[in-house]
């Protein structure tokens, strides 16, 4: 089992920046690629962006792409989301996922609790 537990959400103005962490605990954390996903009312949860387990590859949404940076910190067993240029369009619930590399990006295996992002107009 992993657990996952984020942080870091909040209101902001759009074009604000901020940053979300995830802390996992539990099995070893370098055996999992880590991902993000959001849901916004009213919508199904989709991919954000992921990161493989050597953190030497990243996976963005085209939607996030340039604006978003996913990275890891193997000493901290913590996964974070850079999110610059915020928009309207990203408000929602952001919650971070641990699972195989290979699906990491549709089905992964631990979900966190999610952390809401607001951003305004």
């Amino acid at each position: 089992q992993v657990q996952l537990v984020e942080s870091g959400g909040g209101l902001v103005q759009a074009g604000g920046s901020l940053r979300l962490s995830c802390a996992a605990s539990g099995r070893s954390f370098n055996n999992y690629a880590m991902g993000w996903f959001r849901q916004a009312p009213g919508k199904e949860r989709s991919f954000v962006a992921g990161i493989n387990r050597s953190g030497d590859t990243t996976y963005y949404a085209d939607s996030v792409k340039g604006r978003f940076t996913i990275s890891r910190d193997t000493a901290k067993n913590t996964v974070y989301l850079q999110m610059n240029s915020l928009k309207p369009e990203d408000t929602a619930v952001y919650y971070c996922a641990a699972g195989a590399e290979t699906t990491i990006r549709s089905v992964p295996s631990y979900w966190g609790q999610g952390t809401q992002v607001t951003v305004s107009s």
